[in-house]
C-alpha cells in the first residue's frame, strides 16, 4: 500500500489508469443507457417511468460507495499515516456528492408517478438526504482544513474522524427497508438471488460498472488536480522563505 505513497509513481500510474477509466466508463454508461432507454420493454406495473432505473440506481450505489471510499481513506491516514489517503478522501468526496444528489433528484422524479407526491420522510430517503448532507459537511470541513495553514496535521485528523463517524449512516440505509415500515422497495439485487427480470438487470449491472469506472477515472483526476496544487504551494513557501 506504502509503494504508491510516493506522489511521483502514483501520478504514473494515474496518468494511463485515468483516462482509460473514463473511456471504458463512458462507453458502458451510454451503451448501458441506450440500451435500457431504448431497447428494454415498459414494465408490466410501472410503464415507461421504470426506465429511470438505469440512472437512479447506479447513483445510489455510487453515493454509498463514495462515502465508503472517504471513511477507508480516513481510517487509512489515521491508522497507517498513508500520505495519499486524505487526498483520495476528499478526492472522493465531490464525485460522491453529485451522485447522492443524482440519486435523490431521480428518484423524486420517479416518486411523484409511483407514489403520488415527490418527497416521504420515508426511512431510505431521510437516511439518504442525511448523506448528502453529510457530504457538504465533508467537503466544507476539508477545505477549511487545507485553508486553515495554522491547523497543521490536526485539522487534517478531525477531517478523518468525521469520514469514518459518517460511515454509521451508510449500513442504516441499506437496512432502512428492513428496520422501518417503508413506502421504498426492498433490495432487489442481492448476492443470493435477483427479483429483477434479467431482460432490466442486466443493462442495468452494466451500466452501474460504467458509472463506477467513470466515478473512478473522476476522482484519480481530482487526486492529480489537488497533488498539483499542494506541490504548487510547496514551491511558493520555499522561494518565500528564500
Amino acid at each position: 500500500m506504502h509503494g504508491f505513497a510516493n506522489p511521483a509513481r502514483f501520478l504514473r500510474l494515474a496518468r494511463w489508469l485515468m483516462p482509460l477509466l473514463l473511456g471504458v466508463g463512458l462507453v458502458l454508461a451510454f451503451g448501458a443507457l441506450a440500451w435500457g432507454l431504448l431497447m428494454v420493454p415498459p414494465d408490466r406495473l410501472m410503464g415507461q417511468t421504470v426506465r429511470i432505473l438505469f440512472i437512479h440506481v447506479p447513483c445510489a450505489w455510487l453515493g454509498m460507495a463514495g462515502w465508503s471510499t472517504i471513511a477507508v481513506s480516513s481510517l487509512v491516514e489515521l491508522v497507517w499515516r498513508h500520505p495519499l489517503a486524505a487526498i483520495a478522501a476528499r478526492a472522493a468526496a465531490v464525485p460522491g456528492a453529485v451522485f447522492t444528489a443524482l440519486c435523490l433528484i431521480t428518484g423524486s422524479i420517479w416518486a411523484r408517478p409511483t407514489w403520488g407526491t415527490w418527497w416521504v420522510w420515508d426511512g431510505r430517503l431521510t437516511s439518504y438526504l442525511i448523506l448528502l448532507f453529510l457530504y457538504f459537511g465533508y467537503i466544507a470541513l476539508a477545505g477549511a482544513a487545507q485553508r486553515d495553514a495554522a491547523a497543521g496535521g490536526g485539522a487534517s485528523r478531525v477531517t478523518a474522524v468525521f469520514g469514518m463517524v459518517g460511515a454509521i449512516n451508510i449500513p442504516i440505509i441499506n437496512r432502512s427497508v428492513v428496520w422501518w415500515n417503508s413506502l421504498h422497495q426492498p433490495a432487489s439485487i442481492t448476492l443470493g438471488k435477483s427479483s429483477i427480470d434479467p431482460t432490466f438487470l442486466w443493462p442495468l449491472l452494466i451500466g452501474a460498472l460504467g458509472f463506477s469506472c467513470i466515478f473512478g477515472g473522476v476522482v484519480l483526476a481530482r487526486m492529480r488536480t489537488l497533488l498539483a496544487d499542494i506541490q504548487a504551494e510547496a514551491r511558493l513557501r520555499r522561494k518565500a522563505m528564500a
